[in-house]
């Protein structure tokens, strides 16, 4: 199920706002020269045309693309977007963000990700199932247990990833389940593996309210985007005595200041696809305008949308006290500024949504070894990993004297450029 609202600056360069991340972390890092030709710029761009035979016979050309950033700590690791506003310079930023994220949570995986531009609500699940196995049958020799491994992302989910695994199965001839995460259970998949990357933010916004002293039993919470992880997130902070007042997904916003019952929100998108006409069965009013749920007043706001959403126009009226990245580079840097100016404390994308790779690694894990854990080690390991790296990210920021974001992207930085030196040049 897509998870998104449409980006309200759709001609800001996602990789350049990536790029200016990466910058300022390297400046506070004195990197030379050499280090930063090592690990700045993605290291493959594959562009493919997709014919597709549709349900009346006709033919679709899509196009799709995979990048693969950087590889010097393991094999590339990112998911695959289904979605009309795919473009290579997103691609590029979401495959740079995912480097540093394996990184920040200290797991064996470079950076990748893919996206094929199609709009997967318009399509029949047997078009869905054509369009996949097509784009992973022209991508096949990147793929690879060791090479690459794709996962789910906005517009895919565990079926998608079924498809791609038996694409690549029937191409090499045996059963390979590790070539991709976030599969079905009853084909490899993780327990825990459908929540995890709302589990770790919640991980993180828990430790930012003990770090802050907020009370998290009190808290307010707004969310935009009610696809996986922002329907997930809801669901574990409500159980966590927050309440949420306020969600979005791509038929609008929706505010209940009295808190909204996000199981049955889950429900509801389950059988209609949005929560389109959810008032009419709630308490919840619809909002005018969507982007105003970014402003409301709460204490917690949990962008898990598209990127770009908090720019320098809107970031001057945002009230919340803790902004959790749920969504890749959902704040660009102009509204990262003004956010930081204002004291309000941003756990940035690269820390916060990382719990997806964390558990995504676990499987990769139990496919190796042919066994499975049980969701209790599953959750006790990922609890385990996003709340270290959440302290290293504080002591690093206490240490530089630097924000959250400059901070994850130097522990990030520090990885990837030693594991590069450690590898030299190969010639």
């Amino acid at each position: 199920m897509p998870e998104t609202v449409y980006c309200p600056n759709p001609d800001m360069n996602a990789f350049e706002n990536a790029l200016k991340q990466f910058d300022a972390a390297a400046k506070v890092l004195n990197l030379t020269q050499n280090q930063v030709a090592m690990i700045k710029d993605p290291r493959r761009i594959v562009e493919v045309k997709l014919p597709v035979r549709m349900d009346d016979g006709s033919i679709e050309v899509y196009k799709g693309y995979r990048v693969q950033h950087n590889i010097a700590r393991g094999p590339a690791k990112g998911g695959i977007r289904f979605h009309p506003d795919v473009n290579v310079d997103e691609v590029k930023a979401l495959a740079f963000w995912m480097t540093y994220k394996c990184a920040v949570v200290n797991v064996p995986f470079g950076g990748g990700k893919g996206g094929v531009i199609c709009d997967p609500m318009k399509l029949s699940n047997g078009e869905l199932e054509r369009v996949a196995r097509r784009y992973f049958a022209e991508m096949v020799d990147l793929f690879g247990p060791d090479k690459d491994i794709p996962a789910p992302d906005v517009g895919t989910n565990a079926q998608v990833m079924a498809w791609f695994l038996d694409t690549y199965s029937m191409h090499e001839g045996e059963y390979l389940p590790g070539v991709v995460t976030g599969k079905p259970l009853e084909l490899g998949g993780s327990a825990g593996r459908v929540e995890a990357t709302a589990q770790g933010i919640v991980h993180c916004i828990v430790e930012a309210a003990k770090h802050l002293n907020i009370d998290i039993k009190k808290t307010t919470v707004a969310i935009q985007g009610f696809g996986n992880v922002g329907s997930y997130s809801g669901k574990i902070l409500q159980a966590e005595g927050c309440k949420i007042i306020a969600v979005s997904d791509i038929s609008g916003a929706y505010q209940c200041d009295l808190g909204v019952d996000v199981k049955f929100m889950m429900d509801y998108v389950a059988k209609n696809r949005s929560l389109a006409g959810i008032e009419k069965h709630t308490k919840c009013t619809k909002m005018n305008d969507p982007q105003k749920l970014l402003e409301l007043e709460v204490d917690i706001l949990v962008p898990a949308a598209l990127e770009n959403q908090i720019t320098s126009k809107n970031a001057p009226d945002i009230k919340a006290r803790i902004v959790a990245e749920g969504a890749n580079g959902p704040v660009t840097p102009n509204g990262d500024k003004i956010l930081n100016e204002r004291g309000i404390f941003v756990i940035p994308d690269i820390l916060c949504n990382s719990g997806g790779v964390t558990v995504s690694y676990l499987e990769w894990v139990q496919n190796r070894m042919g066994y499975y854990w049980e969701n209790e080690q599953i959750q006790g390991d990922l609890s385990r990993m996003m709340r270290a790296a959440f302290r290293n990210v504080v002591e690093t920021s206490e240490r530089y004297k630097v924000n959250m974001r400059i901070a994850a992207f130097i522990v990030g930085i520090q990885r990837v450029a030693r594991a590069s030196e450690l590898r030299g040049l190969y010639a």
